[in-house]
């Protein structure tokens, strides 16, 4: 089984495959040119095709982990790698494999594993929110708004009206002052003509 899990295995399976589907395309161009040996290639092709992907299913996929990243080593086999479990493990057992760094990753793996806790909460809390009279919020909303904007111009025609009631006030202010002197100079006039009689 460790012959499946080494690289040169998987080396060998991907070039297979590249040959198998290589012939199958050469095959159909010389189907299509009407080549006297485009039947045997299209099927020697085909029938490869066909036993790779038997053999592919058989074998199973690959899991796509990359753990190596982090512990360098991890994408060998082979390697003599201990669990975390397993305590502190000695230099010569780690290959490549840097205390510090790997500590430094793990904190950092674990500041973003809290962060995308702290977003999944917030998702949740949004999922429980209750959206079901939003669209009679907003109408009620949309109506509010229009009522607004009836007195926001109610009350503009209104600041015109007070200018002009302003403006009319100014007028008759002038108005009495000048009928207050008017009136003034008829009583002096009046007192005068009452001295000299």
């Amino acid at each position: 089984m460790s012959f499946i899990k080494s690289k040169g295995f998987k080396y060998i399976k991907n070039l297979i495959i590249g040959l198998g589907a290589a012939v199958v395309l050469v095959g159909a161009l010389a189907k299509l040119l009407s080549h006297p040996l485009a039947d045997i290639m299209l099927t020697v092709g085909l029938l490869t095709e066909a036993g790779i992907f038997a053999f592919l299913g058989i074998i199973g996929p690959d899991p796509d982990y990359y753990w190596n990243k982090l512990y360098p080593g991890l994408d060998n086999y082979n390697s003599k790698i201990q669990p975390l479990a397993a305590g502190p493990a000695q230099a010569e057992d780690l290959p490549g494999l840097n205390g510090q760094v790997v500590e430094q990753q793990l904190g950092g793996m674990l500041t973003e594993l809290q962060g995308m806790s702290s977003s999944l909460g917030s998702l949740k809390a949004l999922q429980e929110v209750d959206f079901s009279n939003t669209g009679d919020q907003i109408k009620t909303m949309g109506n509010f708004y229009s009522r607004m904007n009836e007195a926001m111009a109610n009350i503009s025609d209104s600041l015109e009206d007070t200018k002009n009631y302003k403006d009319q006030l100014t007028a008759l202010n002038q108005n009495l002052g000048s009928l207050n002197s008017v009136y003034g100079n008829i009583l002096s006039a009046m007192g005068n003509i009452r001295r000299e009689a």
